[in-house]
C-alpha cells in the first residue's frame, strides 16, 4: 500500500536536516572553528597594522574553509581505518552514508583553492600562504605522510594550528613579529598534548586500527609522563609573551589555564586511564580558550 503524499513529503522533510548533518559532519566543523579562533587570536596578537573589518571576515572564513576542506580530506581517506574504530566507525565516509566519489574529492579540493583564493584577493598573499600550508600540513603531511609511520606524527601535524596563528598575524601586517611568532610556538607545543590525551583514552582503539599513536607505541604510562612533561613546557612557553609586550590579563589567563591543564597531566600521570585521560583532553581546551580569551582581551585593552 503507498503512503499518502503528505506522508511522504512529511518523512522527506524529517530526513533533509538529517542528510544535512551528515554532509556537515565529514568537514569537522568544531575542530575548524577552534583553528579559525586561533587565526583570530593571530590577528589580535598585532600590537600595529591596518585591517579592515571585511579582510578580518575574509580571513577567519577563508582558515575555516580551508581546515573544513583538510577535515574532509581526512576523513575521505581514512575511511577504511576509521570503520575500525568504534570513536570513528559512524563518520559519513567510513560508514557508506556519503560515497568516496571522485566528485567529493574534488569539492574537498574546489573548498580549499576558494578559502585560499579569497584570503589572497582580500587580504594579502602571504597569509594565503599560511591558510594553505594549515590545511596541507594537516591533509598530506600529518594524514597521507605520517599518521601511519611514526609515534610523532602529530607533533609535526600541530603546525596545521601554528600557520593558523600565523595568516591571522600576516592580515594585519607581513612583519610578523615576536608575540605572533610565539603565540604560533605555543600551538605547536598544545597540539601534542592535547591529542595525545585523546589517544591514551582510545589506546586500545588505535592499536586495532594499527595507527602509531604514543601511547600504542611506548604505553599509556610512558605516554601519560610525556604528556605532563610536554604540557610543562606549553605552559613555561605560555609565560613568554609577557615578556614582549603582552598584558596582565594575558598573563593571567597563561597561569591560571595553564595550571589547570598541568593539575589534569599529573592526575594522569599518576593513574593512566579513560576518565583521566579525557579530564587532561578537555582542560587543554580550557587551556587554549582561557589563552585565546587572554590575548583577545588585551588587545580591546589595549
Amino acid at each position: 500500500m503507498n503512503r499518502p503524499a503528505a506522508a511522504v513529503s512529511t518523512v522527506g522533510l524529517a530526513a533533509a536536516p538529517a542528510r544535512w548533518r551528515v554532509v556537515l559532519s565529514v568537514f569537522k566543523l568544531r575542530i575548524g572553528l577552534l583553528i579559525m579562533l586561533t587565526a583570530i587570536g593571530g590577528l589580535a596578537v598585532v600590537p600595529d597594522g591596518h585591517l579592515t573589518a571585511l579582510q578580518g571576515i575574509v580571513l577567519a572564513l577563508s582558515v575555516l574553509l580551508a581546515s573544513a576542506s583538510a577535515g574532509a580530506f581526512n576523513q575521505f581517506v581514512e575511511a577504511d581505518s576509521d570503520r575500525l574504530m568504534k570513536r570513528t566507525r559512524n563518520r559519513a565516509f567510513a560508514s557508506g552514508a556519503l560515497p568516496r566519489s571522485a566528485g567529493w574529492m574534488l569539492a574537498i579540493v574546489a573548498l580549499l583553492a576558494v578559502a585560499v583564493a579569497a584570503a589572497a584577493w582580500w587580504v594579502n598573499g602571504l597569509a594565503a600562504l599560511f591558510v594553505a600550508l594549515g590545511a596541507l600540513t594537516y591533509a598530506v603531511v600529518y594524514t597521507l605522510g605520517l599518521k601511519r609511520r611514526t609515534p610523532w606524527n602529530i607533533v609535526i601535524g600541530g603546525l596545521a594550528g601554528s600557520f593558523a596563528v600565523l595568516a591571522g598575524a600576516a592580515a594585519v601586517s607581513p612583519q610578523i613579529g615576536p608575540l605572533a611568532l610565539l603565540l604560533a610556538l605555543v600551538l605547536f607545543l598544545w597540539t601534542p598534548p592535547h591529542f595525545w590525551s585523546l589517544a591514551i583514552a582510545n589506546q586500545a582503539e588505535y592499536a586495532a586500527a594499527g595507527v602509531p599513536m604514543l601511547p600504542v607505541v611506548v604505553g599509556t604510562e610512558r605516554a601519560a609522563r610525556i604528556v605532563h612533561l610536554h604540557t610543562l613546557a606549553l605552559v613555561l612557553v605560555s609565560l613568554l609573551p609577557l615578556a614582549f609586550g603582552a598584558g596582565w590579563v594575558y598573563g593571567l589567563c597563561a597561569v591560571l589555564g595553564g595550571l589547570h591543564f598541568l593539575r589534569r597531566t599529573q592526575a594522569l600521570v599518576r593513574t593512566p586511564q579513560r576518565s583521566t585521560a579525557m579530564a587532561s583532553f578537555f582542560a587543554s581546551m580550557v587551556q587554549l580558550s582561557a589563552l585565546l580569551g587572554g590575548v583577545l582581551l588585551d588587545a580591546i585593552m589595549r
